[in-house]
């Protein structure tokens, strides 16, 4: 039997500071849609890490990201999740060290998503030894935003109580699902 071609994935980032319910939430839309969810990369890669990581891990790291929603498109059902994506990494280097890396912005250019969802700060920092600035959070909500603005790709907010958040979350999905049908 002949497998017809199937239907594009779509491609859902979700993209915020540091400690905003990203993971939850790529989490919990992978179940609601019965769908793969990328986790983030660097989380592992400086898990690994045996030093503080420098400016050159970014690249590693955004090589690494790509990988992994590379290898999940092809078990995605209508949606890959992917639990943050390469403007993450560029808006931290930004942030840290006052510039990107020229290879890390080239891969952004090529990678297309369909959806982001950018995670509100609304929720309480959790200490964790990879977060580095739980006093910028605001200040990098308003960076988030300011470079969807400028970006083609849809967006909506996701702000309020962890069921808020899902339900916001769903909607626009399923909103983006069915403009195709």
């Amino acid at each position: 039997m002949v497998k017809s071609h199937p239907q594009k994935i779509k491609k859902i980032a979700i993209i915020g500071p540091e400690c905003t319910g990203k993971s939850e939430l790529s989490e919990y839309l992978s179940q609601y849609f019965n769908t793969s969810w990328v986790a983030e990369y660097a989380r592992a890669y400086l898990d690994n890490l045996n030093t503080p990581y420098q400016e050159s891990d970014l690249v590693k790291i955004a090589h690494g990201q790509i990988r992994l929603e590379d290898e999940w498109l092809s078990d995605a059902n209508q949606v890959l999740i992917c639990d943050t994506n390469l403007l993450v990494i560029k808006i931290w280097s930004n942030f840290k060290y006052g510039h990107c890396n020229e290879e890390i912005l080239q891969m952004i250019q090529k990678r297309t998503y369909d959806l982001h969802l950018l995670t509100y700060i609304d929720i309480p920092w959790q200490e964790d030894p990879q977060r580095e600035h739980p006093e910028e959070r605001e200040v990098l909500w308003k960076i988030y935003k300011e470079e969807l603005e400028l970006q083609k790709t849809p967006y909506v907010e996701i702000k309020g109580e962890r069921e808020d958040r899902r339900t916001i979350a769903v909607n626009a999905i399923e909103q983006l699902l069915n403009k195709n049908d």
